[in-house]
């Protein structure tokens, strides 16, 4: 154990602090953990799947070797260069952006939280690649400048080297702090190891960031700024466990996934709730649905109003009332349409086209819809559009939730075309549906509300039956910030052989 003459950071006060500049390290100071191998993980998985995250956990152990061995920054290098060799860079700007604040924001140490967000001006310096940790900690802590360790490309393609002067450890964290400000003097440093010190002494308080496992993270409440979208194909921090049992699991998983598919397409709807309970995936069913419309005597359907989790929404309700009920969709993948066991009509985006075909498809049966327009994986509701309450007095409302211990079954930047079969690939993936009483008719158009008062009357009711918050944010919201399109799905082929079973 190293003696440090430096006190801890809980005898910082955090009072009158609006001018002064707060210099800290990352990993075990502004994050609880002092490993980074689940972030360079997640990088690793997201962008080249399956075996590029076995690549990195097979050179982790020489990476701690050199670590303790040799120096802090040869076992860094080894990380950077099984995560990075050969990816392109706009790649890993995308994962940053997209997928790794989640995990990072889970993680964050509350007294150097406590210290970093009472200063004015905040920097980072930390041995991680500046483009991992930028825009998280630019964009969710606040910093005002990031120094980190600078990867090497070539023609758009990360090398797995790193640039001058290296990874980022030691004194060269100190020359970095003198490149950035010169003579100025930061108020506070922050760190938690013995090599933090020279940039430590730097600064006219320092203090240490001791090693408390079992202290909590700071919750997301906490934060300057919610994370309510977020991408990537993980539920759980990948670990090394972690990850040697999503190794092994994988390709078990894929074929179960299959199975469950399978079962979904091809059995008739009422047995696929018993044939999914057989294969592990739960379904529980809450409230009393209404019956099915009879078209013989002239009933138009009824539209069920659901918020939307993933693009298996309708399968998951159809299953619940064990017929299938087609659903209007604003885009899906086209292996995702062939193996749907309901029918799904593309909306054009068109209103009053639009408007015409759901008309049309009620007045043969009933109907599904998700008026959010594409999913979201955090406790909110995104704003519901407004069209299908004018179409309609017929409104059933649907809460939809669902839960995933190991993958995620929906994705912003990959290919929609394996969200189904993500989902299914968790060992046990469970969703419940709720009816809820349909909506009186004094509450719908017909009787003079608005379709936009009856479309956030619906939000607010499912919100408060799943104690869900509700926003104003819309798809374009999401994709803009995830993926930086508007969310149309482009088609591409079946079977694209990069993307089979997440490699």
């Amino acid at each position: 154990m190293v003696v440090s003459a430096f006190p801890t950071v809980q005898k910082c006060s955090s009072i009158g602090r609006e001018k002064h500049m707060v210099v800290a390290d990352m990993d075990g100071t502004l994050l609880r953990g002092r490993s980074s191998f689940p972030y360079f993980a997640l990088v690793a998985f997201e962008i080249g799947g399956i075996l590029r995250l076995l690549l990195l956990l097979l050179a982790s152990p020489i990476a701690g070797l050199l670590y303790y061995f040799v120096s802090e920054s040869a076992g860094i290098q080894v990380l950077i260069f099984a995560t990075f060799v050969g990816m392109r860079v706009t790649d890993i700007e995308s994962v940053a952006r997209a997928v790794l604040p989640k995990f990072y924001s889970s993680d964050l140490h509350p007294e150097s939280w406590r210290v970093f967000s009472s200063c004015g001006k905040r920097c980072v310096l930390t041995a991680n690649p500046r483009i991992m940790v930028e825009a998280f900690l630019k964009d969710f802590l606040g910093a005002d400048l990031v120094v980190g360790t600078e990867i090497a490309s070539y023609k758009g393609r990360a090398t797995g080297f790193v640039r001058q002067p290296g990874v980022l450890v030691g004194k060269k964290k100190a020359d970095g702090l003198l490149k950035a400000f010169g003579e100025t003097q930061p108020e506070i440093g922050l760190g938690d190891r013995q090599t933090d010190f020279p940039f430590m002494n730097l600064c006219k308080e320092g203090y240490i960031v001791p090693a408390t496992p079992k202290v909590r993270a700071v919750t997301s409440d906490k934060l300057p700024k919610p994370i309510i979208f977020h991408d990537g194909r993980l539920v759980q921090k990948p670990t090394p466990i972690v990850a040697l049992l999503l190794i092994l699991w994988t390709p078990i998983g894929f074929f179960l996934a299959c199975l469950r598919v399978a079962a979904g397409a091809l059995l008739p709807m009422p047995m696929v709730y018993y044939a999914f309970r057989a294969l592990g995936v739960r379904v529980t069913i809450k409230g009393t649905p209404p019956p099915a419309a009879k078209k013989s005597t002239g009933q138009t359907g009824v539209l069920f109003v659901c918020s939307h989790r993933t693009l298996l929404d309708p399968i998951f309700l159809s299953t619940a009332l064990g017929r299938p009920i087609p659903a209007v969709t604003y885009s899906v993948s086209r292996l995702s349409e062939i193996i749907s066991p309901i029918k799904t009509v593309r909306l054009s985006r068109d209103r009053a086209t639009d408007a015409s075909m759901i008309k049309k498809l009620l007045e043969e049966g009933d109907l599904v819809i998700c008026p959010e327009g594409t999913t979201c994986r955090e406790p909110f509701l995104l704003r519901f559009s407004a069209l299908f309450a004018e179409l309609t007095d017929q409104l059933v409302p649907v809460a939809m939730v669902n839960r995933m211990s190991m993958f995620h079954g929906t994705t912003a930047r990959g290919w929609k075309g394996m969200d189904p079969f993500y989902f299914f690939m968790n060992p046990s993936p469970a969703y419940e549906v709720t009816f809820l009483n349909k909506l009186p008719v004094e509450l719908t158009c017909s009787s003079g509300k608005s379709s936009h008062e009856v479309a956030n009357y619906i939000q607010r009711v499912i919100a408060a039956t799943l104690s869900y918050e509700c926003t104003s944010f819309t798809r374009k919201d999401k994709y803009r910030a995830l993926a930086g399109n508007d969310g149309t799905v482009v088609e591409k082929p079946l079977l694209p052989p990069n993307k089979v079973m997440g490699c």
